[in-house]
């Protein structure tokens, strides 16, 4: 059996993808510059830089949706298929996008055989159709009935089913786009135990991810990007963190944003900058309780199924609630309202930007003001160049790379609209803010700019819920409340340890609740490896 240091020294046979001095322009951007990466047989590659730094060019060039200026690509020594031959290029290479392509009103067979249902002009046998189908997940070990609705599946199953597809057109190269972005830390396990498997049959990915840690976790080799550039390919065994931030910032260590928290001492007469009450869903969550103070971040964490999203979105008005009150600097909010819940002062950052967070074709300026349009004039009439001034204030806070107010959000990097979107919750000088993990899929330094502008928010006065599995988020936290299956299992102060975290994330922690300021009295238990692979995964480990 080949080993993964065997796949990452190339000694399986000629790389199944290579891109050799690739250049390419988009009007006066130039978005790669003499870049070049080999993927070899059965390796895991990571693609890693800034947003910005030319990794979705090279995906466009690597599946044959843009063609290079300058420069070749490859596929097992031969040259690339014709742009307009897409049968060809789906035989040799497949994406799995961060937003999926599964289409969700058809069933899982529809999507595996999507327009290839049936041979030339014959009629379609639904039968045999999801016979093919039960085959093609039985080989690949997926657990999901062919017959079923894809809207039904969870989001691992939806990125594993368009992984089966891609190789149901014989393709031995996928790319991973951010592919873990939405899963929590059993999904993350899951996934990566699939990958090692079809690894060990030839299957080479390109893993492109914000979460360093996954990188040391499931690949062997790693390439950085930076400024358009190549910067660097190396085995990921030995390779020191700190280097490959180095590599992909072109900053030192000394010079990287570093969040020591205080601890947090409310004033006797403040009014809490948020309070929930006895807050139930039925299916979700019930009597959750919790105050934030006026500049105080509290951390919410917990697992898939512990409720913490669905008690975020309830908090900012997308849900309402069976009980239970919310309060915004002392001022009752409808529940279920989410312009109750704006005009109250609460500032919101979605879980999911693409579904959620901005309007792609619309400009930037529109984007980032809509929490605020009442207040750029009158009677909530406003110019053009009024949305531009206030837009561009808000652009230069948040450090929002762009040509300009005008451009459409959906033209900038990933961490570039999640800024957008933050902004667009500070817009309206927000008197408390709720986060659904802000930083999802965006590299290490966007990463930090949100942490900080965080940070700033709290430091004028605002208070902060952060929902969050990212341990680097919770860091920023003054405090960090651990929800399990629906209730809350736990309270940490800041210079809590990963193993206690995970520990309570993933039920394994004997806590008594929250109301023991001072956290746990007892020390939590070490988890079990499959529990410590979790803490591995996510950036903040050592």
């Amino acid at each position: 059996m080949t080993t993964h240091d065997q796949r990452a020294a190339g000694t399986t046979g000629r790389p199944v993808a290579t891109a050799i001095a690739v250049s390419k322009s988009f009007g006066a951007t130039r978005a790669l510059i003499d870049v070049g990466i080999d993927v070899a047989p059965g390796e895991a590659h990571a693609l890693v830089g800034r947003n910005g730094a030319g990794k979705s060019t090279l995906v466009s060039l690597l599946t044959g949706l843009a063609r290079p200026e300058a420069g070749r690509i490859l596929f097992d020594g031969e040259a690339a298929p014709p742009v307009s031959d897409r049968a060809a290029w789906q035989a040799r290479v497949a994406c799995v996008y961060q937003k999926s392509t599964i289409i969700p009103t058809l069933s899982v067979a529809e999507n595996l055989f999507l327009n290839r249902q049936a041979d030339g002009l014959r009629r379609i046998s639904w039968k045999a159709l999801r016979s093919r189908a039960a085959d093609l997940l039985a080989e690949y070990e997926i657990d999901v009935d062919p017959a079923a609705a894809a809207a039904t599946l969870a989001v691992d199953q939806r990125q594993v089913l368009e992984i089966a597809r891609a190789l149901s057109f014989g393709a031995k190269f996928i790319i991973l786009d951010e592919p873990t972005a939405q899963l929590d830390g059993a999904k993350i396990a899951g996934l990566f135990d699939r990958l090692r498997r079809l690894q060990e049959s030839g299957v080479a990915f390109l893993f492109i991810s914000h979460h360093l840690a996954e990188v040391y976790e499931v690949c062997q080799t790693v390439t950085v990007y930076r400024d358009a550039r190549h910067i660097l390919t190396a085995p990921v065994a030995g390779l020191d963190k700190d280097a490959l931030i180095e590599a992909m910032t072109g900053e030192d260590r000394s010079e990287r944003a570093q969040y020591a928290v205080d601890t947090y001492t409310p004033t006797a007469d403040s009014v809490p900058a948020l309070e929930i009450s006895d807050l139930t869903l039925p299916g979700a969550y019930s009597d959750f309780s919790v105050s934030v103070g006026r500049g105080e971040i509290v951390g919410l964490a917990g697992a898939g199924g512990s409720g913490v999203v669905a008690l975020g979105e309830t908090v900012a008005g997308l849900h309402r609630p069976s009980a239970g009150t919310v309060a915004v600097a002392g001022k009752s909010v409808r529940t279920g309202s989410v312009p109750d819940a704006l005009h109250a002062g609460l500032g919101f950052v979605p879980e999911d930007r693409h579904a959620q967070g901005v309007v792609p074709m619309r400009p930037i300026a529109e984007n980032i003001t809509l929490t605020a349009m009442d207040r750029l004039g009158r009677h909530g009439f406003f110019t053009g160049d009024s949305l531009r001034r206030a837009g561009s204030v808000l652009m230069a806070r948040l450090d929002v790379k762009a040509e300009g107010p005008d451009q459409p959000v959906g033209a900038l990097s990933g961490g570039n609209q999640q800024k957008v979107v933050m902004g667009r919750a500070l817009a309206n000088s927000p008197k408390a803010l709720v986060l659904i993990r802000p930083t999802a899929g965006v590299d290490v330094k966007s990463k930090e700019s949100l942490l900080g502008t965080v940070r700033q928010a709290a430091d004028e006065g605002c208070g902060a819920l952060l929902v969050s599995d990212e341990l680097d988020d919770l860091r920023i936290a003054h405090r960090v409340v651990v929800m399990f299956k629906g209730a809350i299992v736990g309270e940490f102060p800041s210079g809590w340890s990963d193993a206690e975290l995970i520990a309570a994330v993933e039920g394994l922690s004997g806590l008594e609740g929250p109301s023991d300021a001072e956290g746990p009295s007892d020390p939590a238990p070490d988890p079990s490896p499959e529990d410590q692979t979790i803490a591995n995964e996510r950036p903040g480990h050592e």
